[in-house]
C-alpha cells in the first residue's frame, strides 16, 4: 500500500542521525514488547508480513508520533483484538474479562522459547521456471496495491538489472490480501541511482533491492 511507512526518497525529514553506541533497547519495556510480538507470530496468529502490514495502517500522525516498539506495541494490541484474542475493553482495563479462545498453536514454554530467536523459514519449492535471470533490464511495475507490498514505491516504474535469483518464497502480498503463501521467484535487481533520482545523483552509487516476480517486466 502507499503510506508513510514507504518513505524512500521523501524529503523534509532530514539526515539519519545514528546514536552512537545505541543499546537494543532503551527501556525494559521494549524487551518486553519485542518478546511479545515473537511470542504471538509464533502462535500462528499472524505470520511477519501480516504483522508488517498492521504498523503500516497505523494513521500518518500515529506513525510519525510514536517511537519503533510504541509501533509495535500498539500493532499487537490492535491485532489481538481483530483477531479476537482480547476485546478493546480488556486492553484498555489491562486486565482479562473472561476466558479467551484456543491459540491456532500451542502457547510457548520455556523449551521451546529459544525459537522464538529464529525467524522462519519462508523459501518454498518453485510452481514454474523463473522467468528472469542474472542481467536481464527489467523496470518495476508501477503499482498501488490497498494492500501490503515490498515493492518500495521509489523504484516503481524505473530500469534495473538482475544481478541475482534468490530463489522462490512466500509472497507476502498474496499472505496479507488472500491468506494464500502463492510462492514467488525472488530476484535481487540493481539501479543506477541517476535512473531512481535524476542526472543530479551520485554517479558511484548503486540501489539495491529485492523484488518479486510480479513486480516486475522485461524493459
Amino acid at each position: 500500500m502507499n503510506g508513510v511507512h514507504d518513505m524512500g526518497g521523501m524529503d523534509g525529514f532530514g539526515k539519519v542521525m545514528p546514536e552512537a553506541n545505541e543499546p537494543p533497547f532503551h527501556a525494559p519495556w521494549e524487551g518486553r514488547v519485542l518478546a511479545m510480538n515473537r511470542a504471538m507470530q509464533a502462535t500462528g496468529e499472524w505470520n511477519i508480513d501480516v504483522g508488517r502490514y498492521w504498523i503500516e495502517v497505523l494513521p500518518p500522525h500515529v506513525y510519525l508520533g510514536v517511537t519503533y516498539y510504541e509501533k509495535w506495541m500498539m500493532r499487537l494490541e490492535n491485532l489481538c483484538v481483530a483477531r479476537g484474542l482480547v476485546t478493546r475493553e480488556e486492553v484498555d482495563a489491562g486486565r482479562s474479562a473472561g476466558p479467551g479462545r484456543a491459540l491456532k498453536k500451542a502457547a510457548i514454554s520455556l523449551a521451546t522459547a529459544d525459537n522464538l530467536t529464529c525467524r522462519g523459514k519462508y523459501d518454498r519449492p518453485a510452481q514454474a521456471p523463473a522467468r528472469f535471470k542474472a542481467g536481464d533490464k527489467v523496470r518495476m511495475k508501477n503499482i498501488h496495491p490497498k494492500s501490503h507490498t515490498r515493492l518500495p514505491r521509489f523504484t516503481r516504474g524505473h530500469v534495473g538489472i538482475v544481478e541475482r535469483i534468490q530463489g522462490c518464497h512466500v509472497y507476502p502480498d498474496s499472505v496479507v490480501a488472500e491468506g494464500k503463501e502463492n510462492p514467488q521467484w525472488l530476484y535481487t535487481v540493481v539501479f543506477d541511482n541517476r535512473e531512481l533520482w535524476g542526472p543530479d545523483a551520485d554517479p558511484s552509487v548503486e540501489v539495491s533491492i529485492e523484488a518479486f516476480e510480479p513486480y516486475m517486466e522485461l524493459a
